[in-house]
């Protein structure tokens, strides 16, 4: 990657604090711009910062699968979440990547970034409580 890693820290807890402030329009121009500064990169950077998050500490490492039941049914955003998480915790940079640029290709990124951010938010907000 040649985006500067700590912008994507630092993007991806301002995200977090928008978020769980309830500013929705806050992340949304947040991730904008990450798009606009540093294009699907950035955009990848924040994703996998976000999917750590969500993912917590201590994932073993190993071939982890899939368990959504009804993933195909489930709306775009939905879907690609379930899978940049799941690239996340099996380590596939690759697959993790491709999913960015489907998302950037269908024109459905910014609802997808949104979506992860929630995701990991609510995650969050669950194990504190």
């Amino acid at each position: 990657m040649t985006v500067d890693p700590d912008h994507s820290f630092e993007d991806a807890a301002l995200v977090l604090d928008q978020a769980l402030a309830g500013d929705g329009r806050a992340v949304a121009g947040t991730l904008d711009q990450v798009v606009k500064r540093d294009g699907s990169e950035g955009a990848y950077n924040v994703a996998w910062c976000l999917a750590g998050e969500l993912a917590g500490d201590g994932v073993r490492a190993g071939a982890w699968a899939l368990d959504f039941p009804g993933i195909d049914e489930a709306a775009y955003d939905a879907r690609w979440v379930a899978r940049f998480v799941s690239a996340y915790v099996n380590s596939d940079e690759p697959t993790g990547e491709a999913l960015i640029g489907a998302a950037l290709a269908d024109g459905q990124l910014p609802q997808c970034l949104l979506t992860l951010a929630g995701s990991t938010v609510a995650t969050k907000r669950r194990r504190e409580s």
